[in-house]
């Protein structure tokens, strides 16, 4: 076998090895971009940043989109497999996920490409979240299979209502949030039961619990988009959002000495969710430790990415990214 050969064969196992999980990527460079697309508003920072970061986030999604299109049609055997991996399944939901913050940056500019991304996005992601739920039935799962990345297809739903305020019957927007809220809460204590009671996440996947942020931050910001002002509940979600933070941040020596893995970008979206909850919660109450925690945690989430990103650019030049694990 000549070199040229040899190199098709290593660029076909890194198609074949390319993982759903890629889309973590879109979801964090996304929901920084629209942090600081709420900031330049609320805190009035300049608005060229949020722009850049949207529009490099656009690319990168057609980047991957397309190349995890050519891994179906090449690699449909590995793919299948991906689907019926217990954990595994649970990323598709990031591509639906990603239709639907990149229909939210782009709705101000692009109202027409921003409801075909919305529209996309939640068919998408109803129907992953469906596919979802029935696996975890129709499948003998494990306990040890539980980790808080099952929370991906169930805290989309809760991103429809805030894509999709105004393009959609507010029926449809409260079914989509009625089906997060109720499957978070569940998840959450069967997720706390493996946390507690069982063996510890294989360091790969310590990142994910930082994904326990994004349902209570999330569902924080669709019930202000569904009723339109802060309440009790509305409280009770941005408090248990803040919670979480402040836990993953005090467990911190967790995730000082792991590995690199694609699944640090797990540590960005939620980040980018619970500093967006801050900046609404401070433009609905005008009280001024929301403020000055904003931009506690737009710093944090900006720099969280930079290192995320400055790794994975990193392995990639190592030509670790892609390979079989």
């Amino acid at each position: 076998m000549n070199e040229n050969e040899n190199i098709i064969k290593i660029e076909s196992n890194r198609l074949q090895n390319f993982p759903v999980m890629m889309f973590a990527i879109v979801m964090g460079l996304t929901g920084l971009a629209l942090a600081f697309q709420k900031a330049e508003h609320i805190l009035y920072l300049p608005s060229f940043i949020g722009y850049i970061l949207g529009g490099f986030s656009s690319m990168l999604f057609l980047l991957i989109l397309v190349t995890y299109m050519i891994k179906i049609i090449k690699h449909n055997k590995e793919v299948k497999g991906e689907f019926t991996h217990p954990i595994r399944v649970n990323f598709f939901a990031a591509i639906s996920i990603s239709t639907l913050l990149l229909s939210m940056f782009h709705r101000h500019d692009y109202e027409t490409l921003s409801y075909v991304l919305f529209i996309c996005g939640a068919m998408l992601h109803i129907f992953f979240t469906f596919y979802t739920i029935r696996f975890w039935i129709n499948n003998s799962l494990e306990v040890v299979h539980s980790n808080p990345a099952w929370f991906i297809p169930i805290v989309g739903n809760l991103i429809v209502p805030i894509a999709g305020k105004d393009f959609i019957n507010e029926h449809v927007l409260y079914f989509y949030f009625s089906i997060g809220i109720f499957f978070w809460i569940i998840l959450f204590s069967i997720i706390l039961n493996r946390i507690i009671f069982h063996k510890q996440f294989a360091p790969k996947f310590m990142p994910t619990l930082f994904i326990l942020i994004a349902p209570p931050s999330i569902g924080f910001i669709s019930y202000i988009k569904l009723i339109g002002h802060v309440d009790f509940f509305a409280h009770i979600l941005y408090s248990l959002g803040l919670f979480f933070t402040i836990l993953v941040f005090v467990m911190y020596k967790n995730y000082i000495n792991i590995k690199f893995f694609i699944s640090w970008w797990a540590f960005t979206f939620p980040m980018a969710a619970i500093t967006l909850a801050t900046l609404l919660m401070y433009e609905l109450s005008q009280y001024f430790f929301y403020y000055v925690l904003a931009y506690i945690f737009l710093v944090l989430s900006s720099v969280i990415v930079l290192l995320v990103a400055k790794e994975t650019i990193s392995h990639m030049r190592k030509k670790e990214i892609c390979i079989m694990e």
